[in-house]
């Protein structure tokens, strides 16, 4: 599962569009989480380290929440409509 956490929209100077776009994933968001952890402090490695398993956790909670939930909401042109994030 992927889901493009941000896009930006760059026209060439032969007016050809370019995207460049960052995706979010599983894995990249519990990475995020774990070292927001480490750097508040909180220890993620080691026999009885159990951080690392309440980051997967999370990320998988807020994945799911977007992919289940969230729409898209296009104001103007010929693609106007909300559409559901998948």
């Amino acid at each position: 599962l992927h889901i493009l956490a941000t896009a930006h929209l760059f026209l060439l100077q032969n007016n050809s569009p370019l995207i460049l776009a960052k995706v979010l994933t599983k894995s990249s968001l519990k990475t995020k989480i774990e070292n927001e952890l480490v750097t508040g402090g909180i220890v993620i490695t080691g026999e009885y380290a159990q951080a690392s398993v309440f980051a997967q956790a999370i990320a998988n909670a807020v994945i799911d929440e977007i992919t289940e939930n969230a729409q898209v909401n296009v104001t103007g042109g010929s693609s106007a409509g909300s559409y559901k994030v998948s």
